[in-house]
């Protein structure tokens, strides 16, 4: 299984997932703790997180008949991809997974507790960050 080249790997055992969800605000607050990171609101009003320019966690609005909700989009290495695809309150998210890319989005409950949903975030943010160009991770200070 790929795991972070910072060995930090998901907790598939934490909390179950029905205990938490993570909020819009919190969400920000974690994306916003990750170095060099950048936000922007796009997309009809979705909250977006970049990395160098590139895009690493994503949420927006899922629309249900009882109401609209919000739904985390990260980046997920293949095996992540194939294994969590199907699960309940997951999805390949609508637009980058239709284009061939790996992305998942957590919609719904039950899907991922929030210490499984930042744990996936967080290997979103380093794949993301160690595909960019060393010069880049230079310039925004994430070579060690």
């Amino acid at each position: 299984m790929v795991t972070s080249v910072r060995g930090f790997y998901p907790p598939y055992d934490s909390f179950p997932a029905w205990l938490v969800f993570m909020t819009r605000d919190e969400f920000n607050i974690f994306c916003k703790g990750l170095k060099a990171t950048t936000h922007v609101v796009q997309w009809g009003n979705a909250e977006v997180w970049k990395v160098g320019g590139k895009v690493f966690a994503i949420c927006g609005w899922h629309k249900k008949a009882d109401g609209d909700t919000d739904a985390f989009t990260f980046k997920a290495s293949e095996i992540v991809f194939e294994v969590l695809k199907d699960q309940p309150g997951i999805r390949s998210a609508p637009y980058l997974a239709s284009r061939g890319f790996k992305w998942l989005q957590n919609y719904a409950k039950p899907g991922l507790s929030d210490t499984e949903l930042k744990a996936h975030i967080t290997l979103s943010y380093e794949m993301v960050a160690d595909a960019l160009s060393r010069k880049k991770r230079l310039e925004l200070g994430l070579v060690d």
